[in-house]
């Protein structure tokens, strides 16, 4: 079986998940409670929040325990709507291709009177920041844009567009979930005013990541009940899995340059072989991408078949975010981009991961044309396409 799926979740390095086990046992008190227990639970957690921070340049207290990347990002875009909204400015500006996590609270908040502009990204799926730039009102109190896009896998330019929202007094956040332990980010030299991150997608545990706001940000409570997390997000907090998460950063940072060569290695040889199949194309810049992405459209065919049959050739891969899994509508990403509904039906993504091997990618080309090729053996649109009733787009 290979598993080319490490954008939807990752598996637990062993370095993690044997933390995750032994704190059970060892660090199970309430980091809230003054007695022994308690106390020694907090040491865990403030050394976890401690080990993050220093990862990504920030201080320990700038890092906010949360569940995961759905939760850090609506409380981080909630909290500077919530800010501009009481200097009067009530404008944000992030893209067409966010995560529906970014989406979905922006659409809300549109919902409350908020005015949302969202950036095209243009066909190679960047972000340019001279556009955000002249998006900037006097009115904009946040730009948020990814640093990584978890579909076709394009890395912003969120240093420049940090240093454009410090020119013009804007906060600046960034979805970085699949960014955090794939590729160097400091979020002071990336001029970030907010991160968040999920631990299950540097291989950490599920159900646990942090949000990262810099000192002054005075952030709104999505969660009351207690004064966990310096007040900022009530609840006990998952001591072991926070510790896990911390572990699994620590050694994604460490092994992030010689991984990274790697699998962009593997990534271009996938992308080299899938480029034979004729009417396909790489979805997002060939270079600006993250090391482990792979995203492609073949005409003539449905993505939802393609990753049933190569499930059956023991590959498993994704054709979008796993969390629009269960709709019939074309990525909302590959739109974003210029592909047209027929072309981004057909998509495929493949997220690589640090145990890929060459055999791994050459079996996946293989497998990948073969099914291709069967499946439109007997399309329609393949049929209507080959007899020249339609024209070829890819």
């Amino acid at each position: 079986m290979i598993y080319a799926d490490n954008a939807a979740t990752t598996k637990m390095s062993e370095a993690a998940l044997h933390t995750l086990i032994r704190l059970q046992e060892e660090a199970w008190g309430n980091p809230s409670s003054l007695y022994g227990h308690g106390q020694q639970a907090k040491e865990v957690l403030e050394k976890a929040r401690a080990d993050i921070a220093a990862v990504i340049g920030a201080q320990p207290r700038e890092i906010l325990f949360t569940s995961g990347g759905s939760e850090a990002d609506n409380q981080a875009i909630l909290t500077a709507a919530a800010l501009g909204k009481r200097k009067g400015k009530t404008h944000i500006i992030s893209t067409a291709f966010e995560h529906h996590a970014v989406l979905h609270t922006l659409e809300k908040l549109r919902k409350e009177g908020y005015d949302i502009t969202l950036l095209d990204v243009h066909e190679n799926g960047i972000v340019l920041p001279e556009e955000v730039e002249q998006a900037i009102r006097e009115d904009t109190c946040l730009v948020t844009i990814m640093a990584a896009n978890n579909e076709i896998g394009t890395i912003q330019p969120i240093r420049e567009i940090g240093a454009v929202c410090r020119k013009k007094g804007v906060l600046f956040h960034t979805d970085a979930v699949q960014a955090v332990g794939h590729i160097p980010l400091d979020v002071v030299k990336d001029n970030i005013d907010m991160l968040t991150a999920s631990a299950h997608k540097f291989h950490g545990p599920k159900g646990v990541g942090f949000l990262y706001a810099k000192k002054g940000i005075r952030l709104s409570n999505l969660i009351e009940g207690g004064a966990q997390e310096f007040g900022r997000r009530a609840g006990t907090e998952n001591v072991p899995g926070i510790a896990a998460m911390a572990e699994a950063l620590k050694e994604a940072a460490a092994g992030m340059e010689k991984n990274a060569e790697r699998l962009m290695a593997v990534r271009d040889r996938l992308i080299e072989g899938l480029s034979r199949i004729p009417h396909s194309a790489l979805n997002g810049d060939p270079v600006r991408r993250l090391p482990g992405n792979v995203n492609f459209c073949f005409e003539g065919i449905e993505g939802e078949s393609l990753l049933l049959l190569l499930d059956q050739k023991g590959i498993q891969a994704s054709s979008g975010s796993a969390c629009t899994s269960g709709s019939l509508d074309p990525s909302h990403v590959l739109l974003a981009i210029g592909r047209v509904h027929d072309v981004a039906h057909g998509s495929l993504r493949l997220s690589i991961g640090e145990d890929i091997t060459d055999e791994d990618a050459d079996e996946i080309v293989r497998s990948v044309g073969e099914v291709v090729a069967y499946l439109r053996s007997f399309s329609p649109i393949w049929r209507d396409l080959m007899e020249g009733k339609k024209e070829f787009i890819l």
